[in-house]
């Protein structure tokens, strides 16, 4: 129907922004890792979307790119994954991390992804292995100019019910904190980012 709405965001909150566009203002679900992507509220942005029209409902999801839209469509390939539950997942985890675990069959990892359980990671690693249509550009860039290390901890914490500002700040302190220990510098990323998800759930609890 429409490939994309452009204005000024009017609101940023949890999977949801609000976009004026010449006075009619689009209520669109967003995935959080796409939310931190866009402009700050005030300025004008270029949502790409997709329309889900049913009997029963209508509704606008929007991305920051339409690569990032076609990752949430592939996303809704996978037997048992609607468009909820793939709002769900981009907003805890990257489009380029969910790439990488993907490609390299990390089941586990996937099992981790909130609204993702042992039968759903199956069938994403089935579905979408080395399918994920994410160029190399977008693999290497960050998600934001300010994007922490641990910006996939982060997400997948304040998905699961913490407030964001907190989260960020205790994953700060324990990054820090860290990174004067030797043994955890010498971790692949995956350990420190599984290592540091584990600490700062017990802190925060």
């Amino acid at each position: 129907m429409f490939n994309s709405i452009t204005g000024i965001i009017t609101g940023k909150f949890p999977k949801q922004l609000f976009l004026d566009n010449n006075g009619i203002e689009w209520d669109i679900c967003v995935p959080d890792s796409n939310l931190e992507l866009l402009p700050p509220v005030g300025n004008e942005a270029k949502v790409y979307t997709w329309l889900q029209h049913t009997d029963q409902l209508m509704s606008l999801y929007g991305f920051a790119s339409s690569e990032e839209r076609s990752v949430f469509l592939d996303l809704l390939k996978v037997d048992g994954v609607g468009p909820k539950g793939a709002v769900k997942i981009m907003s805890s985890v990257s489009s380029g991390r969910l790439n990488d675990v993907l490609e390299r069959g990390d089941v586990e990892m996937l099992e981790k992804i909130p609204g993702v359980g042992k039968k759903t990671a199956g069938k994403m690693m089935l579905t979408l292995k080395g399918k994920l249509k994410i160029s190399e550009s977008s693999l290497s860039s960050p998600r934001r100019a300010d994007a922490s290390p641990f910006a996939d901890v982060i997400a997948s914490l304040a998905s699961m019910g913490y407030d964001r500002h907190l989260v960020e700040q205790k994953i700060l302190e324990l990054s820090e904190v860290l990174a004067a220990d030797s043994s955890f510098s010498a971790k692949t990323q995956k350990e420190k980012e599984d290592f540091i998800f584990r600490k700062a759930i017990i802190e925060l609890s």
